[in-house]
């Protein structure tokens, strides 16, 4: 059977804003709901600060640039970034007691955080080797970590997918994250050590029995190193991906492994957009690749194109109620 999901942020600008996001949630999403994030709250919110909230052993603050590390213990903002998803959580145990099945999390991804956050001294952690390898190590504990606190909040869950977002990866292997400055770029990570990273973070969250999976709505992620990093599942929009992407998914498909395909617009389009039209182009995306819906289907999960935290509201819910309408019509 083919299921709908959310790719993780909501619309919203207030602490308030987030009990009403997971009721939506929960509510549209019945068979894979997700935790939601709020960027709109401010900085700790963000998708870098949530994910610092969840590293370990790294302490972090907030300068003009951006997040930065500390070298030492955490500073003000990487507290309140810990509060913030404490009581996201808290809110999440409370309105999801006593629901089974399945649920996902998301955080950002090693090659991301490496490209958003700055060592000690400034320039990115991107910029050093050594600093790379201590931040996929300090994501990697820290998410068996959270992984184990969310098992704790909702123990009637038995499958726990763990969605780690990497929108930076292309830039990060195509050399095209720039420096401080602004007038350089960093050196391109080669493969073999992008990859080595994702294992690592990947095979901590299958050790505490989650199912890894990875994002990427940018054009050019290498959809082949992320399987080959450990991910079993692959979260895409299906409107910027090529010839040699369509084969690695329909790879993946037959593998037994999941495909997240976001297909609803993120944000409105301003025309009618009806599950029957999202259904006719999922099929037609199948019958492209020679694939059976019949057979592939319960691998196979429909999404927002990416994120929906610039979406309005009422487009937010909606686009959620397409996803899963969309996923029942496929059967």
């Amino acid at each position: 059977m083919t299921i709908a999901t959310g790719i993780g942020s909501m619309p919203g600008t207030e602490q308030h804003d987030y009990p009403e996001a997971v009721r939506t949630v929960l509510g549209e999403l019945p068979d894979l709901p997700h935790l939601p994030e709020v960027p709109g709250r401010g900085v700790t919110a963000t998708m870098t600060g949530r994910a610092l909230a969840v590293l370990a052993d790294l302490g972090a603050d907030l300068q003009p640039a951006g997040w930065r590390l500390t070298g030492g213990g955490a500073g003000a903002d990487h507290r309140r970034a810990r509060s913030l998803l404490a009581q996201d959580l808290d809110v999440l145990e409370e309105q999801a007691q006593g629901r089974a099945g399945a649920f996902k999390i998301q955080v950002a991804g090693p090659w991301t955080l490496a490209a958003t956050v700055e060592k000690p001294r400034g320039d990115k952690l991107l910029s050093d080797r050594g600093a790379r390898a201590d931040l996929a190590q300090a994501l990697a504990e820290g998410l068996r970590g959270h992984v184990r606190d969310v098992r704790r909040r909702l123990p009637d869950v038995t499958r726990l997918v763990v969605q780690v977002d990497e929108p930076a990866l292309a830039a990060v292997l195509g050399g095209a994250v720039p420096t401080s400055s602004g007038f350089h770029r960093h050196r391109s990570v080669d493969l073999p050590e992008a990859s080595a990273a994702l294992e690592e973070v990947l095979a901590a969250v299958a050790a505490e029995g989650a199912e890894p999976w990875v994002h990427s709505c940018a054009p050019g992620t290498p959809l082949g190193l992320l399987r080959g990093a450990g991910a079993r599942g692959l979260a895409v929009d299906l409107a910027v991906q090529t010839a040699a992407d369509h084969d690695a998914l329909a790879e993946a498909l037959e593998a037994g492994e999941t495909v997240a395909l976001g297909v609803v617009p993120s944000l409105d389009a301003g025309s009618p957009t009806s599950d029957v039209q999202l259904t006719e182009s999922v099929l037609r995306w199948l019958d492209m690749l020679g694939l059976d819906p019949a057979e592939v289907g319960g691998h196979l999960v429909l999404s927002p194109a990416c994120g929906l935290a610039g979406a309005s509201y009422a487009w937010a819910r909606q686009s959620l109620v397409l996803a899963r309408t969309t996923a029942r019509n496929l059967g």
